[in-house]
């Protein structure tokens, strides 16, 4: 469900009012980057949230080098797969929008691996566009393996289960300070790999998961009052500090895996489907979705036409294509099938 947030996260992005651009940006609407706001502190963190957990639990059942090999064909080829194919062809019609450039694909694509300018990739130059995921995650795995094998969740947990649920509340404090360490752009690969360890060190933890169900009523309360000060903020402020983003992206990742726990965990086609699909469907997303708007946009001038088209349509043209890869062995690997 995170995953499938990118697509209106993504179609709104290209009216954001935020101070930079997206691949295609025809203008700013305050509304749509609002409901970016909302959601922005905490739906990709919850992700490396998740990530450390699951690794929490892989490395009871493999042992490191499985888990290594794992974490290449799982997030290390999918990477080198998607910047090749994938971000070249975004940023080519990034490229189309902003400088009406005429010229073909494989031209452009020695163009973006020859220019570096700010990472963005909305002049055509090179990004890791929205796979700086997939790499983040990569490094960080590598980089935690080793205190994995020598400090294992089990280790610490007699001094983590005695964090009252506000102490787990206040560990937003490390996670904000760990955002200043290589961040590039906003992408914090210290925030993120802090959010990793907790979730393998803290949030598997089942006492520490208790404390949360038992406190989920004020915890929840205190993340709805935070929300609605986050838009109120925005509108008056455009932006209200690391801090506060820092805090409120914790503070909902909590009450969301509490509230998950209660009411997703079951099992219908709909999660079927989606968790097999999700990873492949975060892969494919944005280029599919880039290149449609830039057709919807010149096409049509009705912003509310244009959304509906553009997050829609790309869901719909992505799980096609997902569809198709997932039936062709060996390209099913460039979207982390194995």
């Amino acid at each position: 469900m995170t995953i499938l947030l990118l697509f209106p996260v993504h179609t709104f992005m290209i009216w954001n009012d935020f101070g930079s651009k997206f691949y295609i940006w025809p203008g700013e609407n305050k509304l749509l980057s609002t409901l970016i706001v909302l959601v922005n502190p905490w739906f990709m963190p919850l992700l490396f949230v998740l990530a450390g957990m699951s690794a929490r639990y892989a490395l009871e059942k493999r042992s490191s080098k499985e888990f290594l090999v794992q974490r290449v064909h799982k997030l290390l080829i999918p990477f080198v797969g998607g910047m090749l194919l994938f971000v070249p062809f975004q940023s080519l019609y990034a490229r189309k929008f902003f400088y009406n450039y005429e010229g073909g694909l494989f031209v452009h694509w020695k163009y973006f691996f020859t220019h570096l300018t700010d990472f963005s990739g909305y002049d055509g130059a090179f990004t890791p566009g929205h796979l700086w995921f997939i790499l983040f995650l990569f490094l960080i795995s590598l980089v935690t393996l080793p205190l994995f094998c020598r400090v294992p969740a089990e280790a610490p947990a007699a001094k983590i289960e005695k964090l009252p649920a506000f102490g787990v509340l206040l560990l937003f404090v490390p996670i904000w300070i760990f955002y200043y360490l290589g961040n590039f752009g906003g992408f914090s690969l210290g925030k993120n790999l802090a959010l990793y360890l907790m979730g393998y060190y803290v949030l598997s933890n089942e006492r520490v998961a208790e404390k949360l169900r038992k406190n989920i009523v004020w915890l929840a309360g205190l993340c709805v009052i935070a929300t609605v000060s986050s838009v109120a903020f925005y509108y008056h402020f455009s932006y209200y500090g690391d801090l506060w983003v820092n805090f409120v992206g914790w503070n909902t990742i909590l009450v969301l895996l509490v509230l998950g726990e209660k009411f997703l965990n079951k099992r219908t086609r709909f999660t079927e489907y989606f968790n097999r699909a999700s990873y492949p469907i975060y892969i494919l997303h944005q280029s599919i979705l880039v290149a449609l708007a830039y057709y919807v946009v010149d096409v049509c001038n009705q912003m509310l036409v244009q959304m509906i088209v553009i997050g829609f349509g790309s869901f719909g043209l992505t799980v096609l294509l997902y569809e198709v890869m997932r039936r062709v062995p060996y390209v099913r690997k460039l979207i982390g099938i194995r």
